[in-house]
């Protein structure tokens, strides 16, 4: 294998409009082809990259011109096409979640492992080159042990234009399994130890979105830390107000956007959100990063306490709240998507230089099993351990 990742793209919906142009500018990825349903989605790849498309991720994979794939499928679809494309010899990324069982999770993982090829589970903001430093420095020792996290999300998730599937839960919709697997997953970034325990309580909120918008956890960890965690996708309160004023992917917002994303969507019928939904896919100025002045990429508000200080992202870097005052340290520039450039640069350090990536299949089970255990507990109204999930 050359030094340059040939890349195929599994499903050319939002998820890949978001991170095809960091595959297109990676230094060391060529885009050499796509697989979708839709047609027109195909003649935009085409046009665009030059490549081959195909209507499914078994034919794609097939193609002796793809090294690896990301797959960008709807969540039902990740562990069949995970594991197609492991049998076919094809590394992989896996987008969020990894798949809506753990079963499936363990397939898809020991498929890779089979097959001698490389899965990277890619929950970005587990990237985020904020939340990365806050991990770094909390390990350092420097400010002691780690004692709490705190994740606040609020966000219009659940009234932007989605699919039927989107907002049926037993298919992977609502916020369990698309919005809190980032949080799961920047808590184990922080965390020092295990995940022990979970205790959560979930909110459907709207009858016309009969699918999760809510919740609010609490999780303990082996070496007697705790986090909690609460996401609201409900177009309310906008966490971003206490994140500066600037957007997931980096963007600076306007302040004035209270609601518009529920007060459009009521305008609309069922029929037209679908079809707005599939034109915020891939081609979509939707999809594209917003322009003007960024900053990194983030998820709600986040702050880690440990003994001697405590740490938050800031716009370009991490603050320290210490007994000496308060500092911050600047993380690298931004670039477009930086977290994306970086779920890409571990999947080419695995493949070409053998570094072992950390975000495997084990680790994508490990936060999978959490979220499923904050499903169970806000169904059954207990706490639940974690052993006796990962042991089912």
């Amino acid at each position: 294998m050359t030094t340059l990742l040939r890349v195929g793209v599994v499903g050319l919906g939002r998820a890949a409009g978001l991170m095809i142009p960091s595959l297109a500018g990676h230094p060391h990825v060529k885009l050499t082809a796509a697989a979708d349903p839709l047609p027109a989605a195909r003649a935009r790849f085409e046009r665009e990259f030059g490549g081959r498309t195909y209507p499914d991720a078994r034919s794609l994979c097939a193609s002796d011109d793809v090294d690896a794939v990301y797959i960008a499928t709807p969540h039902a679809r990740h562990a069949a096409d995970a594991i197609v494309a492991a049998e076919l010899g094809k590394h992989a990324i896996v987008e969020k979640p990894m798949a809506l069982t753990l079963e499936d999770c363990r397939a898809m993982t020991e498929a890779a492992s089979r097959a001698g090829t490389i899965l990277i589970v890619g929950h970005t903001h587990a990237f985020d080159p904020p939340t990365v430093l806050m991990g770094q420095l909390i390990r350092s020792g420097d400010f002691g042990r780690l004692r709490t996290i705190v994740s606040l999300v609020y966000t219009n998730f659940l009234y932007r234009p989605r699919r039927p599937e989107e907002l049926d839960s037993s298919l992977g919709g609502g916020i369990m399994y698309n919005q809190v697997p980032h949080q799961i997953e920047i808590i184990r970034t922080l965390a020092t130890a295990p995940v022990h325990s979970v205790r959560a309580v979930t909110g459907v909120w709207d009858p016309a979105r009969r699918t999760e918008g809510a919740c609010a956890a609490f999780l303990t960890f082996a070496d007697g830390a705790v986090a909690q965690l609460t996401y609201s996708g409900y177009d309310r309160f906008d966490s971003d107000e206490i994140h500066y004023w600037i957007g997931e992917s980096g963007e600076e917002k306007p302040h004035d956007a209270h609601g518009t994303a529920r007060r459009a969507l009521s305008e609309v019928d069922p029929e037209r959100e679908r079809d707005l939904r599939i034109a915020s896919g891939y081609g979509s100025s939707g999809a594209m990063r917003a322009s003007g002045t960024m900053h990194e990429s983030h998820f709600g508000f986040l702050l880690a306490s440990c003994e001697r200080g405590d740490l938050r992202p800031a716009p370009d870097g991490v603050t320290i709240y210490g007994d000496e005052g308060v500092a911050t340290i600047a993380c690298a520039p931004a670039r477009v998507y930086p977290n994306k450039d970086c779920v890409i640069d571990e999947l080419y350090d695995a493949v070409v230089k053998g570094v072992a990536p950390a975000h495997d299949g084990v680790w994508g089970t490990a936060s999978m099993a959490v979220a499923l255990a904050l499903v169970e507990s806000a169904r059954t109204d207990r706490e639940i351990a974690l052993d006796a999930v990962l042991a089912s």
